[in-house]
């Protein structure tokens, strides 16, 4: 089939000149996939920016969605990113859309691993990134990005992992980003086969000065077939004048277990977006974030637990520590089909405050379709305890150390939930890396 007329709609900033440019550099992947991007563009062209009557921006700030001025990313520079110490089976590094990569273990790719960037994935497992490549659709308020994601893709990670296979060290995909008002579009794509169990951590960070502008819009498809176990990791270093869009949909089959974990420390307004879907009986997701949020930055999450099947269960728990006059939007819906009795979520918003100026805000939900459930929804708001700060500081501990201590701890429930030691012990020192001078 093929796609509808290409539109020739300026759109705000990424012209139809910057979607040919980069269409023509992607002519030798698949029809279906030039296809998809067309009508990709289309639809980013014509769909409007969120206006003030979207229930799915409440609180944000709209006129910070400025996408004016930015273009695609000329050739990153030569010196080294900066690089959290991830453990790892394999590694894919992407600075300014150019891949570099380690190789994937021989025993592993004997057995069928597959973890390659998602152009070369294209061209050689085609059909397997057709089946699973955004399956589910986007549905919580940031469709336009998705579609300009879409769209300008040309950096991602594909990761297979067939039956039966179990990985012990994770697979690391490290995005950088280098240059003034420069866009980025990564697309991951992870696929577990029945019963296989792998972790995938994924490091965004922005190699050039603080006060670089940037825009990037991410997406993640993740999916879990049955009995299959999962771990997701996300972590964010954003500079301090990059706006970013990151979207995530989870689907989980008959006795899948998926832990996405993302850490959000960067950017001059940040948008997350999760949406985990239960489809068969005793499946599991665990929804986790953390935040730090300083300065004037805005960080909106929106979350989605959707139970399709009878006997699934959920828990989410997102923490921020807010500082200055920094704002998070939290807005969380928790939805039991008809035929998911059985049913036991959980949703948890819980907000660490550090200033009297910052603003947190939390809409939890619950959408209950079947009537033999177990569900609950809450948020909490508190000041660091005075006492606490005061010991602190009373044993000679400056105050900044003395806050980052604090907010460690208050993270730690989160980070526990790691299975991997090394995993905690490196998002641990990028939380801590946020309040040195």
């Amino acid at each position: 089939m093929s796609a509808s007329p290409l539109s020739t709609t300026p759109a705000e900033g990424l012209s139809s000149a910057h979607f040919a440019t980069h269409l023509s550099r992607s002519a030798a992947l698949p029809a279906w996939w030039l296809d998809a991007k067309k009508a990709a563009w289309n639809q980013f062209t014509a769909l409007p920016l969120p206006s003030r009557t979207d229930e799915t921006w409440r609180f944000s700030d709209l006129k910070g969605l400025d996408l004016t001025g930015f273009g695609l990313p000329e050739a990153a520079p030569q010196a080294t990113p900066k690089h959290a110490a991830f453990p790892q089976s394999a590694e894919l590094v992407f600075a300014n859309g150019q891949a570099t990569r380690g190789p994937v273990p021989a025993d592993l790719a004997g057995r069928g691993v597959i973890f390659a960037p998602l152009e070369e994935a294209l061209r050689e497992h085609g059909d397997l990134v057709r089946s699973y490549f955004q399956k589910h659709p986007a549905n919580l308020g940031s469709e336009k990005f998705v579609a300009l994601n879409t769209a300008l893709t040309a950096t991602g990670a594909f990761l297979y992992v067939p039956a039966d296979v179990e990985v012990a060290l994770p697979f690391v995909v490290q995005h950088t980003l280098t240059g003034q008002n420069v866009a980025a579009f990564p697309h991951t794509l992870v696929v577990l086969g029945p019963r296989a169990k792998a972790t995938l951590v994924e490091f965004f960070v922005s190699g050039g000065a603080a006060s670089e502008r940037q825009l990037v819009s991410g997406v993640n498809d993740l999916h879990a077939a049955e009995g299959a176990q999962l771990t997701y990791v996300g972590a964010q270093h954003w500079s301090r004048q990059t706006l970013a869009f990151q979207v995530n949909s989870i689907a989980a089959g008959r006795d899948a277990r998926v832990l996405s974990l993302n850490l959000h420390l960067g950017g001059r307004q940040a948008r997350h977006e999760s949406h985990s879907r239960l489809l068969g009986p005793g499946a599991h997701s665990e929804m986790l974030a953390l935040t730090v949020a300083d300065g004037d930055r805005e960080f909106d999450q929106r979350t989605l637990q959707t139970h399709v099947a009878p006997h699934t269960t959920s828990n989410l728990l997102y923490k921020n520590a807010l500082l200055d006059t920094a704002k998070t939007i939290f807005s969380g819906l928790i939805i039991v089909e008809p035929d998911a009795q059985k049913t036991d979520a959980y949703q948890k918003n819980r907000n660490l405050m550090l200033s009297d100026e910052a603003e947190a805000h939390s809409l939890p939900g619950l959408e209950i379709q079947a009537n033999d459930v177990k569900c609950s929804h809450g948020s909490t708001s508190a000041r660091i305890d005075a006492e606490q700060e005061f010991y602190l500081q009373a044993r000679g501990i400056a105050p900044a150390a003395a806050r980052r201590l604090l907010v460690t701890a208050f993270f730690e429930e989160v980070l526990n939930k790691l299975e991997n030691e090394d995993v905690h012990a490196a998002l641990t020192a990028l939380i801590a890396s946020r309040f040195q001078a």
